[in-house]
């Protein structure tokens, strides 16, 4: 697919998308890497423009430089922020109370602290962002270090075989203590996505290491 055709793709797509105003998003694409400007009125549609795009097949990486601009009289105060990311946190998360810090400056979240899995990190994250007066998610959050390390590059090849979605040949796991590191090649990006969500699984994985290339 051209370049030419690629951008008229991303722009009906964002067009097509409920939750996304794409009034005043600006698509660039050099060689299948795409380039997103302009402004959107919420954290949300920025993530959700992001997303979008990269599940469009042709588009090779993204840089992402939509600013969020909010409605005059929109802006929330960072304490009101900080109370309703505490909140929705708590209610939406099964972490123990007070593992995940919440910081707001601004209008930006700053998110600290440990957990024990990754998909409690993403959890929260996701919940945060969709916030009112949200302008930025900074995640800071850690995962706790599992005293046992179970046999962590077997575990990924064997989710990766199972994964009809994937083709795990060309993908190649390498594994030091608890970090993970995937290189390769896949077809698509939410290929990719689907095998760092694998390592991510594996009990032991303190850091995925994506290097993955799409072809």
């Amino acid at each position: 697919m051209s370049d030419l055709s690629l951008r008229k793709t991303i722009l009906e797509e964002l067009e097509f998308q409920p939750d996304i105003d794409a009034a005043h998003i600006g698509v660039s694409v050099d060689n299948g890497v795409v380039t997103l400007s302009g402004h959107v009125k919420s954290y949300a549609q920025k993530v959700s423009a992001e997303r979008a795009v990269k599940a469009i097949k042709g588009v090779r990486a993204v840089a992402e430089e939509i600013q969020v601009r909010l409605e005059k009289g929109a802006g929330t105060a960072d304490d009101t922020i900080a109370n309703r990311a505490v909140n929705i946190i708590s209610w939406r998360s099964d972490t123990p109370e007070g593992d995940i810090k919440v910081i707001v400056q601004k209008g930006w979240v700053t998110l600290e602290g440990q957990v024990d899995w990754q998909y409690q990190k993403e959890l929260a994250e996701s919940a945060v962002r969709k916030l009112s007066g949200v302008v930025g998610v900074d995640n800071r959050i850690t995962l706790r270090p599992r005293v046992k390390v179970f046999d962590i590059q077997q575990s990924i090849e064997d989710a990766l075989k199972r994964n009809a979605e994937v083709d795990a040949r060309g993908i190649r796991i390498k594994v030091e203590g608890s970090v993970v590191k995937l290189e390769g090649k896949v077809h698509f990006w939410r290929e990719r996505e689907i095998v760092e969500r694998a390592a991510w699984a594996v009990p032991g994985v303190s850091k995925v290491d994506d290097q993955l290339l799409i072809a």
